[in-house]
């Protein structure tokens, strides 16, 4: 559940993009998220087509984004077998704090895996 070696500068350099202009709505969903004691967990799964997980939370569409956005948490994640019951513990482990990094979990043709990319400083 780390970044994987697998991420290569096609898509870092893709999710980078997107991301410089949605981190700060995905900080504050986060943020909510937590504060509202729905989740200590977020996670935001990003893919260029529909997803059947989590809510679209910022459309490609609407922002000129390569992504669709969508808010979901760790919960959801257990519930649909896309993290194992098994192995949550080793999520827990690699899960990086919210306040500082944004769990995306890409979904793309040749790409699939979480990705914690940090939060630009303000």
């Amino acid at each position: 559940m780390t970044n994987s070696p697998e991420l290569d500068g096609k898509y870092l350099g893709k999710i980078t993009k997107d991301f410089a202009v949605v981190a700060d709505t995905l900080k504050e969903a986060s943020y909510q998220l937590r504060v509202r004691q729905i989740s200590a967990f977020p996670i935001f799964p990003i893919s260029s087509v529909e997803l059947p997980v989590g809510q679209l939370l910022i459309g490609k569409n609407e922002a000129d984004l390569s992504w669709n956005y969508y808010i979901s948490f760790l919960n959801e994640f257990v519930e649909r077998g896309l993290v194992d019951k098994e192995r949550l513990d080793l999520f827990l482990q690699a899960y990086k704090d919210p306040e500082e990094f944004c769990c995306l979990f890409v979904v793309d043709v040749e790409f699939t895996n979480f990705v914690f990319l940090p939060y630009p400083e303000d």
